[in-house]
């Protein structure tokens, strides 16, 4: 079986992903920062798993870690020094020490077809996709929507409270969602398979805001409707508006980056249009957005 490197491996996508590898036999070396436990924590003494250190700003170290791996798969997470930066100085260890294949950091929408300056961290996959499609390694990039898993808290989308489902601009726009799980098991696929194509594309499950509120309505046994939160124009607009007067952070979610996320997904513009499910879910019984609702409104709500 193939050595595969994975970098940002102690995330939370990452620890996924290793899991998955070693699932189907892999050799699995876990990159970590120099000054980092976690990795140790989570991995020592794991079959089949080595931890390996090196910072970003560090060639040659970064070429140790590499050494003798058939692909490197990235799962780090941030904004532009990560994304572009951490993820080049990876990329030119790997093509110095003649690694194969490469898998970037996307897991997401698919950024390709975006207006420029649309959507701040789908700007800089973009732009590393070009840095990574000018080298000579072999790419393949997982492109699996948004994540089920942030429809129980992170997106503003169903208000069980309120008994509303949001949209904007269309109640009918399909909207692609994936979970960390299903996104891991194809992460994995794709670097175990030399045939990989540029670009993967998968959806756990493709709906609507007018099918979740349909759903929501169903789990609950009370009438969840859609309510218009206003166009994706005026969404983009405010979130241009929020960002000018906010402070300049390194935070990779800041909320008027959530609303730009909401554009693209409302817009269209971020449709997937390629899902290749059959090939990449190995038989798989992928986790739909009722899978992921049924388990939150079934879940204990929080004390405290």
């Amino acid at each position: 079986m193939p050595t595969v490197l994975v970098a940002g491996g102690t995330g939370d996508l990452g620890r996924r992903v290793v899991r998955e590898l070693l699932a189907r036999g892999a050799d699995v070396r876990v990159l970590t920062r120099p000054a980092s436990s976690a990795a140790d924590r989570l991995f020592g003494g794991t079959e089949g798993v080595v931890v390996t250190r090196a910072s970003s700003g560090d060639p040659a170290a970064l070429r140790d870690a590499v050494r003798g791996v058939d692909v490197v798969v990235s799962t780090v997470s941030g904004v532009r020094d990560v994304i572009v930066d951490a993820q080049t100085a990876l990329l030119q260890a790997a093509v110095a020490e003649g690694v194969p294949r490469f898998v970037p950091s996307d897991y997401s929408a698919d950024y390709r077809y975006l207006p420029p300056r649309s959507n701040r961290n789908l700007e800089f996959r973009r732009e590393f996709a070009g840095v990574l499609d000018a080298s000579p390694i072999r790419a393949t990039s997982v492109l699996n929507g948004a994540f089920a898993d942030m429809l129980t808290g992170q997106a503003p989308i169903v208000l069980a409270d309120r008994k509303l489902v949001l949209f904007w601009s269309d109640a009918d726009q399909v909207l692609d969602f994936t979970s960390k799980d299903d996104t891991a098991a194809v992460t994995a696929a794709v670097a175990l398979d030399p045939t990989a194509p540029r670009y993967v594309e998968v959806a756990g499950d493709r709906v609507t805001a007018r099918e979740l509120a349909r759903t929501m309505s169903s789990l609950t046994g009370e009438p969840f409707r859609v309510q218009w939160a206003g166009t994706t124009g005026l969404l983009s607009a405010m979130s241009k508006g929020m960002r000018r007067f906010s402070r300049e952070t390194d935070e990779a979610f800041p909320a008027w980056q959530g609303m730009q996320y909401l554009v693209s997904m409302y817009s269209g513009d971020g449709q997937l249009r390629r899902v290749d499910n059959d090939r990449w879910g190995e038989g798989r019984t992928w986790t739909s957005t009722r899978d992921v609702l049924a388990a939150h409104v079934a879940s204990p709500p929080q004390s405290g």
